[in-house]
């Protein structure tokens, strides 16, 4: 999985970005990271964002309702001072990759960071 680290980079270039990790949601393992884990731990925060997505992948409740059986893209979970972006893989590694970046909501613009992640996304999903 070379060149991940680039990935990393241009996605803690994002404005706002506090960190970002590259998570196996099955396992909860944080393959790579950049910055600022949540509450400084990377691997504790990749365990904590690896359940939320298997409640959202694995429950019918979040499919989306005008398609037969498409899966979420993303999900954006906010708290009072930061946005969390989690970005699903489909393509890359049998679809358990995800990323998940930290954003600080003073400085960030979601609308923005969002599309950058879905191409940052899309640049690993491709190589």
């Amino acid at each position: 999985m070379s060149g991940i680290d680039e990935f990393l980079v241009e996605a803690m270039a994002i404005s706002g970005a506090l960190g970002v990790a590259l998570v196996d949601w099955t396992s909860g393992l944080a393959v790579a990271t950049a910055g600022a884990g949540p509450g400084g731990d990377h691997e504790a925060g990749a365990v904590e964002v690896a359940e939320l997505a298997r409640v959202v992948l694995l429950h019918r409740s979040f499919a989306d309702p005008v398609g037969s059986e498409s899966a979420p893209e993303d999900l954006i979970l906010s708290t009072p001072g930061c946005y969390h972006l989690i970005r699903f893989l489909p393509a890359l590694l049998d679809a358990t990759l995800l990323l998940h970046l930290r954003l600080d909501r003073g400085g960030a613009n979601l609308a923005l960071a969002r599309r950058q992640l879905h191409s940052i996304g899309q640049g690993l999903v491709d190589r």
